[in-house]
């Protein structure tokens, strides 16, 4: 499983951003150097904790995850992060 679909969040846990990549470890350290940069919405609003994330065969099933989980309200998207991760822990370490 070469894609994932993850779910960001802020050092306060107040933001969360959703997105796809095929290397999760290269795309978090890429969301922590953009840090406080507003070109982008993980850097403007400092989206680098990862709190969950999915793997994925192909880049078609993750974008199709990725918009799924996109339309879903903020609560709905909590409930999917607190199903596998429940004290929502930064796993950027874990991976």
């Amino acid at each position: 499983m070469n894609y994932f679909t993850y779910i960001t969040t802020n050092p306060k846990r107040t933001v969360l951003y959703t997105g796809i990549t095929n290397d999760l470890y290269a795309r978090m350290y890429e969301h922590y150097q953009n840090r406080g940069k507003p070109e982008t919405f993980a850097g403007r609003y400092f989206c680098y904790n990862l709190i969950y994330y999915e793997s994925f065969y192909t880049a078609i099933q993750a974008i199709e995850r990725e918009k799924e989980i996109k339309g879903w309200t903020r609560t709905k998207k909590l409930a999917l992060i607190r199903s596998t991760n429940p004290h929502m822990h930064f796993l950027n370490k874990s991976i």
